[in-house]
């Protein structure tokens, strides 16, 4: 597969290229808050508040419905009163109990890992809370459990059903006096991803569209990405598998401080080295540093400082900051943008970015 820049701007090739409708998904992310939003309210999620402050939130959940959990405790931040914790697997830790409350996502509502650890929760006494498709297993596990399920519309990957499945979470968390959150800052939201859709539409050409932009950074190279706060982290660690599941494409995620102590490392090693006069050169490392405008003083020297060095030894370095003032409008301005660089990034190499033939012959495999 090679990388051919043109394509982004050839209109008919981003339409062939892309049979499964992954860029229409992704312009959709607002019309998937306001559903989300409709959707929680009208589920009762907001009755949560009544059965008091849980001891923990633990959110179940597998790959594009896991970052829900991830984004739940992004917008809760440092200051959360409870610990908010994502398990992807079959089984809770043994410490997860009747005091807890436990959140299964699933898209499909017929995720193994989580429909085994829902089972575990029920045996346990917890607090349930689930989100996934209507009439599936996972529904009606819920509804045995006489606990709450928002049935979510969603359609294709599930990835590419971020919003719909991580609003209701965060619906949760405000009933639960764990973040703020109102209908006015999912409407805030909404128009911030309308915005990033009209700015990364298809028709906007590569000079001036910020998601053909980044993917023009990340092609050719191997991505090493970091966040600079524990939010920019999740959006890189989203990034990341973006970048695995639309572009078929390896990337390295990692955040600071901690990335400082490994990572940067690479920055002396074969991958990081360049031959401006050698045309077979592989690929080579490039540093992306997703930034957050709430960062730890000490973090925001190492990052300047780790820009600094990547610069000096000769690293590209791609910088994306993230816009707007509550934590999920920060989110979303991060994970928009890099949903639709991966899926432009995909297009550019010629690749199909919907589907994960890897995930589906790996699925079939163990199923005997």
């Amino acid at each position: 597969m090679i990388w051919e820049p043109e394509r982004l701007d050839n209109p008919d090739h981003l339409s062939e290229g892309d049979p499964g409708g992954m860029l229409l998904a992704v312009a959709a992310s607002a019309a998937q808050v306001r559903t989300g939003y409709r959707t929680a309210v009208e589920a009762g999620v907001e009755r949560l508040r009544e059965q008091g402050r849980p001891r923990a939130v633990v959110v179940v959940g597998m790959g594009g419905s896991a970052i829900a959990g991830d984004i739940l405790a992004a917008v809760c931040g440092n200051g959360a009163p409870v610990p908010i914790v994502t398990v992807r697997s079959y089984q809770l830790p043994g410490w997860v109990g009747a005091a807890d409350l436990v959140i299964a996502v699933s898209c499909s509502g017929r995720t193994e890992e989580t429909l085994s650890a829902v089972t575990e929760a029920v045996r346990r006494g917890c607090s349930l809370l689930a989100v996934g498709a209507p009439g599936s297993p996972l529904e009606s596990m819920a509804r045995q459990a006489s606990a709450t399920y928002v049935p979510v519309p969603a359609s294709g990957q599930p990835r590419a059903n971020v919003w719909l499945l991580a609003v209701p979470l965060v619906v949760a968390g405000a009933a639960l006096g764990l973040a703020r959150a109102d209908e006015e800052l999912f409407e805030n939201v909404a128009r911030l991803l309308e915005d990033m859709a009209h700015r990364c539409r298809p028709t906007s050409e590569s000079f001036v569209n910020p998601g053909k932009a980044l993917a023009m950074d990340l092609a050719e190279s191997i991505p090493m990405i970091w966040g600079s706060s524990p939010l920019a982290a999740v959006a890189g660690y989203r990034l990341a598998c973006q970048l695995n599941e639309n572009a078929k494409y390896p990337a390295v995620f990692g955040e600071l401080p901690e990335a400082d102590h490994n990572q940067v490392v690479a920055f002396d090693g074969p991958l990081a080295r360049r031959d401006i006069f050698d045309e077979t050169q592989a690929h080579t490392l490039r540093l992306v540093m997703l930034r957050d405008v709430e960062e730890h003083p000490q973090v925001t020297r190492r990052r300047e400082a780790s820009v600094r060095l990547a610069h000096d030894r000769d690293v590209p370095v791609t910088e994306v900051a993230a816009e707007g003032g509550h934590p999920l409008e920060r989110l979303a301005s991060l994970i928009g943008l890099g949903d639709y660089a991966t899926t432009y990034l995909a297009l550019g190499y010629g690749v199909d970015p919907t589907p994960v033939s890897a995930i589906t012959e790996l699925k079939a495999r163990i199923s005997h």
